[in-house]
């Protein structure tokens, strides 16, 4: 209950009449606990929010199901497309939520037109240095390699 009070911006004196206690300890538990206090409570908040918005993207997608459904049993094939779509983008967006899809871009260097032609030139230059050429030839073969087998490449 102090807690309560403190965080709605109880005065300290009242409080410390209200339960006992020296205005001093109130002043130093505000001080102390209230913010630790107030960073769980925003993080419940937040929590409470995310899966608010899970449980209506869910009922969205059994909702966009209920019209697919619907449709399948008439020739309203454009309807029945939307829906589609709609469901796609529903669980896109709950894969994304729940952190099962990863959106980044993700770019392929190996295969860049420009990267093959920088390698071309690097070990035509090399061409002279044949030991330094096939070190380096060989160096780009295990990277490349490395960045396949780590599912990177």
């Amino acid at each position: 209950m102090i807690n309560t009070e403190l965080v709605r911006g109880g005065g300290n004196r009242r409080i410390a009449a209200q339960y006992g206690l020296s205005e001093t300890s109130v002043r130093r538990h505000r001080a102390d606990h209230i913010p630790e206090l107030l960073v769980k409570a925003t993080e419940a908040l937040e929590v409470a929010h995310a899966d608010d918005l899970l449980s209506e993207v869910r009922d969205l997608q059994r909702r966009t199901y209920a019209v697919l459904e619907a449709t399948e049993q008439t020739r309203e094939h454009r309807t029945a497309l939307a829906a589609i779509k709609e469901a796609r983008s529903n669980l896109e967006l709950l894969a994304r939520l729940l952190g099962e899809l990863d959106s980044r871009l993700v770019v392929n260097l190996s295969v860049h037109p420009e990267w093959i032609e920088l390698r071309a030139l690097i070990v035509g230059a090399l061409a002279p240095h044949p030991d330094a050429r096939d070190a380096v030839v060989e160096a780009i073969r295990s990277q490349g390699q490395e960045l396949t087998n780590n599912g990177h490449g």
